[in-house]
């Protein structure tokens, strides 16, 4: 696993109103890596993503990317090389799958890299080429998944952002949908960082792991040891063997 940090979060806070959603939570990604985020609904998960991705505005801290600051606005925060697959997916039901895939690429000027980065993304998600042409409104939940997840790809992010990727989703699909993740962590090197509320997959495929509760890192460790450990079966995965 290579060491070198991509993403390096200290001391971050964050308000929603007078609601005090991320207490100093410091962090880090390193490069190829598969880090996930865990915790109970209201642990400030999805605030954390939205922070980073500049869709909320922090009160306080640093969220640095490749050695610099990240600017708090989402287009260039895109620009940068982070993409976010937001919660509930957000493609667009009124545009083609192709136009939803197209518009991912919209920061970028290769057009030539761009259509063999389109191919690449049917390819490793072969239903969306059998709809290419379909209106997205009209797809499965895991077909829009994969769509959202497509999208975000085109921008070629040196970093993904997925938030609550298996929301809604059957289980069959959440396993197609994980495999999937990590064989684009594998074969195209892409760092991730998952947010996730069932806990086991995301521990399962992660390389490392944090736990956030209230707004505040309770834990941190390899997703491995993070599975093995007492309290977090007992409080997290609904076991205490």
């Amino acid at each position: 696993m290579n060491n070198n940090v991509l993403l390096d979060i200290r001391d971050l806070e964050v308000y929603y109103g007078g609601i005090h959603a991320l207490h100093a939570v410091s962090l880090h990604v390193n490069e190829g890596e598969i880090v996930s985020i865990v915790g109970a609904n209201g642990a400030g998960k999805s605030t954390l993503l939205r922070t980073i991705a500049g869709d909320k505005e922090k009160t306080s801290g640093d969220i640095i990317f490749k050695g610099l600051q990240l600017p708090g606005m989402a287009s260039k925060v895109v620009a940068k090389g982070v993409s976010l697959v937001p919660e509930g997916r957000r493609v667009f039901p009124k545009l083609t799958v192709k136009d939803n895939l197209m518009l991912g690429a919209y920061v970028r000027k290769d057009k030539v890299q761009i259509k063999k980065d389109l191919e690449e993304i049917i390819e490793l998600f072969p239903r969306l080429g059998e709809r290419i042409s379909q209106y997205s409104g009209t797809l499965s939940g895991g077909e829009q998944q994969m769509l959202a997840v497509g999208r975000a790809l085109m921008a070629r992010p040196e970093l993904l952002c997925l938030d609550e990727p298996t929301l809604g989703l059957a289980p069959i699909i959440i396993d197609e949908l994980f495999s999937k993740l990590i064989r684009i962590n594998r074969d195209r090197r892409q760092t991730i960082l998952l947010v996730e509320q069932n806990a086991y997959i995301a521990l399962e495929t992660a390389h490392r792991a944090y736990v956030l509760d209230t707004g505040r890192i309770l834990v941190e460790g390899t997703g491995k040891e993070l599975l093995n450990d007492a309290f977090i079966k007992e409080s997290y995965l609904g076991s205490s063997k």
